[in-house]
């Protein structure tokens, strides 16, 4: 079953990840990404890639967002949108999120989770983790 954001929910999720991208740390791949990311009660959590001269320590704008939220109680996710693009130009392609970021989804959201890719305000695509992570691999191959 697919969820249905409304058009308002997506409007603030592709301004915010559009807004979070001007916080990227990117002084090595001068790319920088921002996302915005829905709790099921309604919060938005923003982050942004943050890059480190030891690129192991890099982190993606998703997973910022998510450790933010989790840090702060969150465990039940609706969507996030993600924009990504040279640091300073408009997106001029939809950043999809990366394997890690990926699994970090399948830990914390149900597979019809929204993952909106973002252009512009008016230039997105919208997936389902399922449709972005088949077969993924979560808690319960583990238990």
């Amino acid at each position: 079953m697919k969820i249905t954001l409304s058009e308002n929910q997506i409007k603030q999720l592709v301004a915010g990840a559009l807004e979070a991208r001007n916080n990227a740390h990117v002084p090595y791949s001068g790319y920088a990404v921002g996302a915005s990311l829905l709790t099921e009660d309604g919060r938005i959590y923003n982050g942004c890639n943050i890059e480190n001269a030891s690129y192991g320590a890099t982190n993606c704008a998703e997973r910022t967002a998510f450790f933010k939220a989790v840090s702060e109680g969150e465990r039940e996710f609706l969507a996030i949108a993600i924009a990504g693009g040279l640091a300073g130009q408009s997106p001029e392609d939809y950043a999809y999120p990366c394997g890690i970021c990926r699994q970090v989804m399948k830990e914390f959201c149900k597979e019809t989770f929204q993952i909106i890719v973002v252009k512009s305000n008016t230039d997105y695509q919208i997936f389902t983790l399922e449709e972005l992570l088949p077969h993924g691999f979560g808690g319960d191959a583990i238990r």
